[in-house]
């Protein structure tokens, strides 16, 4: 029901191009080339390999990686939500969750925390992060995995998860993070990496 309203939004042109392009691969029949399941988690990678060689970004170890942390549970939450409930069927057949492209969320939710921690310091280390979002949808596409549609309603949940972890990580660190140093003392923070076999990203644990 909640694809049916969302294709219905869609103009036919749009339709027919998700056809038109899942026909040339098919018709085609490239090989395989499974990088995409490689480069969907680069952008992200990136920001802590550019801290580790001293390129300073815009925040510390901890607060980029719970706003990161932020960021995974609500593309996570989006993606899976979307993908169980709409169940389109991938243009392999191969399963029944291809809306939206998950690899191409994590990709571009990856691209945008790359943007936002460096875009102060150049601009190139944002271009290089969407460039490689770009061609993680790409290979989805080439690789039959996913309509065009699903790569780039992927891409959308992919950058407003990073911008919305942005916009609420100071009150998240305002009531959560700053108290008593007492409390601080007695708060256990852990992170820890998920991977589901289609699937990854980071989640966050609190003890108080």
């Amino acid at each position: 029901m909640l694809y049916g309203t969302i294709e219905a939004t869609l103009a036919p042109k749009n339709r027919l191009l998700n056809y038109a392009i899942g026909h040339e691969v098919i018709t085609h029949k490239p090989e395989k080339f499974q990088i995409d399941d490689i480069t969907q988690y680069v952008p992200a990678a990136s920001v802590y390999a550019l801290n580790l060689v001293g390129i300073k970004g815009k925040h510390n170890f901890k607060d980029r990686t719970i706003i990161l942390g932020m960021a995974s549970l609500f593309t996570a939450a989006s993606v899976n939500g979307l993908k169980y409930t709409a169940r389109v069927e991938r243009p392999d057949k191969s399963a029944k969750n291809s809306f939206p492209s998950g690899h191409t969320a994590i990709a571009f939710m990856g691209a945008e925390f790359l943007w936002q921690e460096y875009k102060d310091v150049s601009i190139w280390y944002g271009i290089a992060g969407y460039t490689i979002a770009a061609g993680t949808g790409a290979f989805r596409i080439y690789n039959n995995k996913h309509w065009v549609g699903d790569v780039a309603f992927g891409a959308g949940i992919g950058i407003l998860s990073t911008k919305l972890a942005y916009w609420l990580y100071p009150t998240v660190e305002k009531k959560i993070f700053k108290g008593g140093q007492e409390k601080k003392n007695k708060r256990n923070l852990a992170f820890y990496p998920y991977y589901t076999g289609q699937q990854g990203g980071l989640s966050l644990s609190m003890q108080f």
